[in-house]
């Protein structure tokens, strides 16, 4: 299971910058192409491959607990809330949905997106244990373990904890096939109806937070997922709110001076484009030495500082940190397909740092251009 992880870790800043080539040029294409033109239908083919490709290594990382996380402190049942319209359609009208939420379930701190994957991926899983209809629970409660109690009930050390409980009626797993269960590819389901990698996910992402898991299934009697959460003492009405569920606006452009740093010429040259494509100017360069040259030589400001994180020669925050001392009021952004360890090694992943993860699409960097330059 740490080979997997390796693996994913290892490969994931190349194929992303792959992925972000394929992605993004693919997005200019289908821009470019009327919809009653037969190279249309391919290009939407291409990016729906690329997207499923995008998927199975976001997957694979979070599964290996090397993603990139943006956690914050958030009340548990205003997530769940939040998922329940969702999580109606997706079950369907054969499918009873109940939820419960404790008052005193309390806040944690963890990945928003992140922690609605997980419920969403339990939601799948109970769904499908159903095909001909049942019930599911989803149950959020405050939890709190002495060491007598952790020690001779859980493997979880004493503490508190908000607790997220799905339970389904449905066909439950034996023991055998629990003992596979979080294993990436392992599944039940009949080819072409899965990946394997749904609850293998949900592990990467709840350990990575620094929770815990627990099942509990009987064959013919459903199964019970329980995850705990380390509770942070705050009110959860102070807690971050939740991002509203909509569709993105088009991105707005701009006149604004944009310094391009990307060592992937494919990279580079797509954000060029796009980036032009809104109206902003750019200077690009392939490196840190080269946009410290370009950034002395241009005349003018630099009102935002895009930049890879990992480069040959000089990562993205020290050039970052060099710069600052003569542009003080630049802006940065900094982009990766590097995964969490390599991100923590460079020290971006800090509070108020505008970050973008590959792979990405013209429409996304613009979009995210913008909201840097006018936070």
């Amino acid at each position: 299971m740490e080979a997997v992880g390796q693996l994913a870790g290892g490969i994931a800043h190349d194929f992303n910058n792959l992925l972000t080539a394929i992605l993004g040029s693919t997005q200019l294409l289908l821009h470019a192409t009327p919809p009653d033109d037969p190279r249309h239908e391919d290009a939407v083919e291409i990016k729906n491959a690329g997207v499923r490709a995008a998927e199975l290594t976001r997957q694979l990382l979070a599964f290996s607990r090397r993603q990139v996380l943006a956690p914050k402190v958030l009340g548990l049942n205003a997530v769940v809330a939040h998922m329940q319209k969702m999580l109606r359609r997706l079950l369907g009208e054969d499918i009873e949905l109940a939820v419960t939420l404790a008052p005193d379930a309390g806040s944690v701190n963890a990945d928003p997106g992140q922690l609605e994957q997980v419920l969403l991926n339990l939601a799948v899983n109970a769904r499908d244990a159903m095909p001909t209809g049942g019930r599911l629970t989803i149950e959020t409660t405050r939890v709190t373990l002495t060491v007598e109690l952790a020690e001779r009930r859980h493997r979880l050390p004493p503490g508190d904890y908000a607790c997220l409980a799905v339970t389904d009626s449905g066909s439950g797993m034996d023991e055998a096939t629990q003992a596979h269960l979080f294993e990436p590819f392992f599944t039940t389901k009949e080819v072409g109806r899965g990946t394997g990698l749904g609850l293998a996910t949900v592990y990467g992402i709840v350990k990575q937070s620094g929770g815990y898991i627990w099942v509990y299934s009987e064959v013919r009697h459903g199964t019970t997922v329980k995850v705990y959460l380390p509770r942070v003492a705050i009110a959860e009405e102070d807690a971050a709110p939740l991002p509203a569920v909509a569709e993105p606006a088009a991105p707005r452009g701009g006149s604004e001076t944009v310094l391009l740093v990307e060592d992937a010429a494919p990279v580079r040259s797509l954000a060029r484009r796009s980036l032009e494509a809104s109206g902003y100017t750019v200077l690009d360069a392939a490196d840190g030495a080269a946009a410290l040259d370009l950034a002395a030589r241009h005349g003018g400001g630099i009102d935002v500082l895009v930049t890879d994180v990992v480069m040959p020669g000089m990562s993205g925050r020290e050039l970052a940190e060099r710069l600052a001392p003569e542009r003080p009021r630049m802006k940065v952004l900094y982009t990766s397909g590097y995964t969490d360890d390599a991100m923590v090694r460079q020290g971006v992943l800090t509070a108020g740092v505008a970050f973008l993860q590959k792979p990405f699409v013209p429409e996304t960097l613009a979009r995210k251009v913008r909201e840097v330059l006018d936070e």
